[in-house]
This record gives structure tokens, sequence and C-alpha cells, in this order.
């Protein structure tokens, strides 16, 4: 039987506890779930994808179901490479659900056999994104509850240390 396989795609810049809640739960609903980095050379991030790629390996080590992957292109096409049945999505807000809503609709007309499942961010994780937690990085701020702690001294040494947003 071929796996239950679902795609979970983002910058990931950097991972956040938020992420490895949706991760969790994703897992907990297919048999695969590829956390796919997006590649976009028009925005500017403050890690790599390769080292993005390697802190969500290390975040997911403990769950064997899951593969790191990258993209460039259509989350639609990359699912159909990959034989994926979902592409998994977290909403944090009603402002999130407009936009993903939107794209859960281009990426059906794209590949009719690909569903969007949205998972509800916990109320602790709402409000916190990968931008905010470079800003509060960049000040010096604790982000011990928002990231990781396998790779909270990665986030410290390239944002503060190295005074990148």
């Amino acid at each position: 039987m071929t796996p239950r396989t679902a795609i979970y795609p983002g910058s990931f810049d950097p991972v956040t506890l938020g992420h490895m809640d949706i991760i969790h739960r994703a897992c907990k609903l297919f048999d695969k779930v590829i956390v796919a980095v997006l590649t976009n050379p028009d925005k500017h991030t403050a890690f790599t994808v390769e080292e993005r790629m390697d802190q969500l390996r290390r975040c997911t080590r403990d769950l064997p179901q899951v593969e790191v992957g990258s993209f460039n292109g259509l989350v639609a096409d990359y699912a159909a490479e990959n034989r994926a049945v979902a592409v998994v999505r977290g909403l944090r807000a009603m402002s999130d659900f407009e936009y993903e809503f939107q794209m859960a609709l281009t990426n059906k007309t794209l590949n009719a056999k690909l569903e969007t499942v949205f998972l509800a961010t916990r109320a602790e994780y709402m409000f916190i994104s990968s931008s905010a937690v470079k800003q509060i990085a960049m000040f010096g701020g604790n982000i011990e509850r928002w990231v990781p702690a396998c790779i909270e001294q990665d986030v410290r040494a390239r944002i503060y240390a190295g005074g990148q947003s």
C-alpha cells in the first residue's frame, strides 16, 4: 500500500515551535510528511536553504516519518512529484485563512488530486512567526519559548551577533 504523504511547505526561516507543533500533528494524520523548504531567490532570508534543511532535520530527528526537502516552483507540482495527497497548512489567525484558502483553491485547480488540510495553531503560538523570532533575536531578546532548543544557538549567533534581520 502506498503511504499517505503530505507536504508541509514553508520558508522556515527559522523553524519555530509553532511549525514543530504542526509537524507533530501532521505526523498523526499521515504516514509520511515532507517538510519542504521553499527556495525563493527574491526573498531575503537569514539562513540558506541548506541551513534551514539542516535545522529541520535536527528538529525532526525523532520523527521517522518526516522527510525534509526543498523546492522552487509550484507546491502542486512538488506534491505531484512526491505523490502527496495533501498540503498541510497552519492557521494562526483569521487573517491567514483568506490567503490560505485562495492558495488551496489554486493548488486544487493545478492538481485535482491534492487536498489541503488546515491545522489551527495552538493558542500559545498564534502570535509568533519566524519574522517575530528574528526581530526578538536581533535585539537580544529571549527566544527559547518560540524555537526548538536544538537551533536556538544557531538563531542567536546568526541574527544577534550577525546583525541580520
